[in-house]
């Protein structure tokens, strides 16, 4: 299983967003929309072995996994109608239980911290950072969890759950990248087995 953990930072937490203004009136609704695009489909398939958590706003965490998700289309209009649709079922995640909006997709009512200490006790947390281990140079983790923020820095206190948290630290190159970028790459990373088979 592959997971990542994509951090919202403005992201809405009311279904009360506009599809038609995604980058300027949604929270850059559209780039988690380009996260979940990245993360599930590839040509002519879905990614079926791969789990998202968006964490909207440090308040809620939409999963969407890969194994049961239905109606998963490239545009990102139709992929934030999916987060928009769980958010109208916010009002049905009663603490740490999820509600299910759709197929393969539900929303819970919590944030960073928790989602991070959940996927740590089920996989490798794998850290991006500038500072980190270059990516080719590193070991295929098992399970491997990406942590990636939006267009924002992680805080403060992201940082240091993160930092605390992570298994691995890793650069994916001499750029910094989009995060929709950043999973693409790691899921090359991976599925060439650390780029040692193609």
């Amino acid at each position: 299983m592959r997971q990542f953990i994509v951090v919202g930072h403005d992201a809405p937490t009311t279904a009360d967003f506009s599809l038609d203004a995604l980058a300027s009136e949604a929270g850059r609704m559209d780039l988690l929309a380009r996260c979940l695009n990245a993360a599930f489909l590839a040509s002519y398939g879905l990614r079926e072995d791969v789990r998202v958590h968006l964490v909207l706003a440090d308040e809620y965490t939409v999963t969407v996994d890969g194994s049961e998700v239905r109606n998963l289309h490239p545009d990102e209009r139709s992929i934030a109608a999916l987060v928009r649709n769980a958010l109208d079922h916010r009002e049905n995640a009663i603490g740490h239980m999820p509600a299910e909006a759709s197929p393969g997709v539900s929303i819970r009512r919590f944030g960073f911290e928790t989602i991070l200490d959940e996927c740590a006790r089920e996989g490798t947390i794998v850290q991006l950072h500038e500072d980190g281990e270059p990516l080719a140079d590193a070991e295929v983790p098992e399970n491997p969890v990406f942590v990636l923020s939006d267009h924002n820095d992680f805080t403060d206190e992201e940082e240091a759950l993160l930092s605390e948290a992570a298994d691995m630290r890793v650069r994916l190159g001499p750029q910094i990248l989009h995060a929709d970028h950043s999973i693409t790459v790691a899921h090359h990373f991976l599925d060439t087995a650390g780029y040692r088979e193609f």
